[in-house]
């Protein structure tokens, strides 16, 4: 094998072993506040332990980058080779019961993203990518929708804890209920962006996102054959992790659009 089906065997394993650490806790958890409407357990820290535990024995010259290791953040952001873990993205779907929560993993090199995986425990359904080498779910390879036109769209949409009307998410969200089919909040941004994919979502966008909500799911949607820049239309920018996110160039544009007439 090659260093990055290593590199990508070791991702799934650990997702894989992060979502058996949650459903583990599911019933006896409980819950702290990071800040408003922001809940943290004993769930995202058991999971992320055990994703740090498979990743640095199989390299333990990589850094990590998790959600719940905040004295940890300042290093990983130097090191050459980093995972970036959200350990339990949906927290508080997961404490309020709801089966709609993910773990999230992604591989990066000085900005590129090379494996990602997010593992939905409750449905034992484990989203894979290899940059260069496209995307699957368990192990069948999967590709964005054919949908072409924003009124023909599903599409999904994220809020930050604590957010205003004003805020720029809200803002296009009530521009898009116009003009997409229909709107989805999950809970949950790493299956949001595994959903469009696999064609079930066809656009998304979010002007809140951490890099461990996403790095793994914008791999995902690349490599399925979607499109993903910055809220201006530029490049993705991993670390500041805002983005609009469609099937296809076509959809793409006219999601652009919609922001810019949004946020005029």
């Amino acid at each position: 094998m090659n260093a990055i089906h290593d590199y990508k065997t070791i991702c799934e394993e650990a997702v894989r072993a992060g979502g058996a650490a949650v459903l583990d806790w599911i019933g006896r958890i409980e819950v702290q506040k990071k800040g408003p409407a922001d809940l943290v357990t004993q769930a995202d820290f058991a999971s992320q332990e055990v994703i740090a535990e498979i990743v640095f024995d199989a390299f333990p010259d990589h850094a990590l980058l998790g959600e719940e290791d905040s004295d940890a953040q300042a290093a990983a952001q130097q090191a050459e080779y980093r995972w970036v873990v959200d350990p339990l993205d949906g927290t508080t779907n997961f404490v309020h019961r709801v089966p709609h929560f993910s773990v999230s993993l992604a591989l990066e090199r000085r900005g590129e993203l090379l494996v990602g995986a997010v593992y939905d425990p409750t449905r034992d359904e484990c989203f894979t990518a290899v940059a260069g080498e496209g995307a699957s779910l368990n192990g069948r390879p999967i590709c964005t929708s054919g949908v072409s036109d924003l009124p023909e769209a599903l599409a999904a949409v994220g809020f930050p804890p604590g957010s205003s009307r004003n805020s720029p998410d809200a803002i296009v969200f009530l521009e898009a209920l116009k003009a997409c089919q229909a709107i989805r909040r999950t809970g949950s941004s790493a299956l949001n962006l595994c959903y469009l994919a696999a064609g079930r979502f066809d656009v998304y966008w979010s002007f809140s996102t951490k890099v461990w909500d996403v790095a793994a799911g914008v791999l995902m949607v690349r490599e399925a054959g979607g499109k993903v820049t910055s809220p201006d239309g530029g490049p993705f920018i991993l670390n500041d992790a805002r983005f609009l996110a469609a099937a296809n160039d076509t959809l793409h544009r006219q999601l652009q659009e919609l922001v810019a007439r949004a946020l005029a």
